[in-house]
């Protein structure tokens, strides 16, 4: 199996969760729990510069609210949100929940994904 990044986002899948984060980002975003949505995703869907990101690295992809994550892949002890590497035997951490919150901008972050992943050769 080829690597895969795992995206997991710090807000639960459900309709009741979708509609409160939806006002939560318009009414106050700064106070937002989720910063890799809150970078990726505007209020249209995923932002399209991000989505040319990730079409141009070079590995398979798969986005968990945490619930859904939790559900495929048990509990990984782990805050969120978070970005693991899943090799076919194991996921590991590539871009921790500090890692992702440090970043003000989308550039902060890909430059951060594309960083890790040269990382690891």
């Amino acid at each position: 199996m080829k690597p895969k990044l795992l995206f997991v986002y710090n807000a639960d899948g459900n309709l009741f969760s979708k509609v409160t984060d939806f006002a939560h980002k318009i009414l106050s975003p700064s106070t937002y729990p989720c910063s890799l949505c809150a970078l990726t995703y505007d209020n249209f869907g995923m932002k399209k510069d991000w989505a040319e990101f990730l079409r141009k690295l070079n590995i398979e992809q798969e986005f968990f609210h945490k619930d859904e994550f939790f559900i495929k892949h048990g509990n990984q002890k782990t805050e969120f949100p978070v970005i693991f590497i899943d090799t076919g035997t194991s996921l590991q951490v590539l871009v921790p929940p500090a890692m992702i919150e440090a970043c003000i901008t989308l550039n902060d972050l890909e430059q951060v994904v594309t960083a890790k992943l040269n990382s690891l050769g």
